[in-house]
């Protein structure tokens, strides 16, 4: 039996939730079944499903090229240790690679004044920490033995992560929801990490080991409030994704797809808070948006030249408005190859490049590529490409480089301060 965590208790609290306009108050689009049994795409955006047959022709088509990983690593993604962003304000996002990051949020003032939160010896000066889909195994697979494989080495060992509070999990395939990530997570947390997923995802949780009374599930657009004691607060919120879930083919859509967004306003403004000389404090709230797994239209063969013809996710739009704008996004730019099998569930550098604008985010970083290697990413992608697209496609939409849209290296710690 381990020994009791010695770290700040975690509270999670459910908050009302807030929809955008017309939604449903019963019986949401996204639900089959009342309750649901399994979760669908509500939108033309989606497309049609890609049934057996189609897998198969793209599985076994003449169209593949099999471009095989570089060896000499100057042409892939750079890895460097990564230092958690210490010593630096603001808002931090470290990839980990894939869709894996930790995030801190801002550090709580600490000098003593009137309506500031303290910090304690147990907080240590830190934000809240959440760890996104983890995953530091070497295949994303529901074996070692098989499946895609990891061509990029993780940054750091599993051990060397700081304290982690919260992990939330945008779906259950294996390449976000990793069995032996999280069983370990949950050990050196010793009982006092938390977990949010999509509804229907609690199970499989559990049957990795995770306490049942540790995991919280939600619906598109259920938000949370986090409290780490002594450390700080963060409100979380469910939101949609185009995307599609299951670990075996009996389970296929039982689990719920989100993405999430985390916002950070520091505890203060929420309970009336003063300076010390009785003045209230104004603090600006942050925003981050996690885009988990997500297709945005659904692109034919041959496409149309002008893609903005085509039915395009409406959700990103109504996160955007409800939510937005966005201090820092996380988009996914990789493994969209072959676009007409696979645009309805994962976006190209185009579609984040759209995303970006939906949701009104500031500044928004590409993950989801240069990580593993398997499937039909290996047959169609070549693996330097979501880069290379990621910023001609930016930079066609007028976003700036570098500011507005960019790229960081496994490991690097993304920071906003303002």
């Amino acid at each position: 039996m381990p020994k009791p965590s010695t770290s700040p208790p975690v509270t999670i609290t459910r908050l009302p939730a807030k929809y955008p306009p017309n939604y449903p108050s019963t019986n949401p689009a996204h639900h089959v079944g009342s309750p649901p049994s399994s979760f669908r795409n509500p939108w033309p955006s989606a497309g049609p499903h890609n049934g057996l047959l189609s897998a198969l022709e793209t599985r076994f088509g003449r169209n593949r090229n099999f471009v095989p990983v570089p060896s000499d690593r100057t042409e892939l993604v750079g890895v460097r240790k990564p230092d958690w962003g210490k010593g630096k304000p603001g808002l931090k996002a470290t990839w980990i690679g894939h869709a894996s990051f930790l995030i801190e949020t801002t550090t709580m003032a600490t000098n003593g004044g009137k309506g500031e939160q303290k910090g304690s010896e147990r907080g240590k000066q830190r934000g809240v920490r959440i760890l996104l889909d983890p995953v530091f195994s070497e295949r994303t697979s529901p074996s070692q033995w098989f499946g895609p494989k990891r061509y990029t080495p993780t940054p750091c060992k599993l051990e060397e992560l700081p304290e982690v509070d919260v992990v939330v999990i945008s779906h259950n395939h294996y390449d976000h929801l990793d069995a032996a990530t999280i069983r370990e997570v949950d050990r050196m947390g010793k009982g006092r990490v938390r977990y949010l997923c999509g509804i229907g995802n609690k199970g499989c949780l559990e049957g990795i080991g995770v306490r049942g009374e540790d995991v919280v599930e939600m619906d598109w657009w259920d938000g949370v409030e986090v409290e780490v004691e002594g450390v700080g607060k963060v409100k979380i919120v469910c939101t949609p994704a185009q995307h599609f879930s299951g670990r075996a083919v009996w389970n296929m859509g039982a689990g719920l797809w989100c993405s999430w967004v985390i916002e950070e306003n520091l505890g203060l403004s929420d309970k009336g808070d003063s300076s010390p000389k009785g003045k209230p404090i104004s603090v600006p709230r942050k925003l981050y948006f996690a885009a988990g797994d997500t297709g945005y239209r659904a692109r034919p063969s041959p496409e149309p030249k002008d893609l903005s013809t085509l039915p395009h996710c409406p959700a990103f739009s109504e996160i955007g408005n409800l939510y937005g704008p966005f201090n820092l996004a996380l988009l996914p730019i990789g493994l969209y190859s072959p676009p007409s099998f696979m645009s309805t569930v994962h976006c190209a550098p185009e579609d984040s490049a759209c995303i970006h604008r939906d949701i009104k985010s500031r500044k928004s970083i590409g993950m989801h590529w240069g990580t593993v290697r398997g499937g039909l990413s290996a047959q169609y992608e070549d693996v330097r490409e979501p880069p290379r697209r990621w910023k001609e496609s930016c930079e066609k939409a007028g976003l700036r480089w570098g500011q507005e849209v960019g790229l960081c290296d496994i490991g690097e710690t993304v920071t906003v301060s303002s």
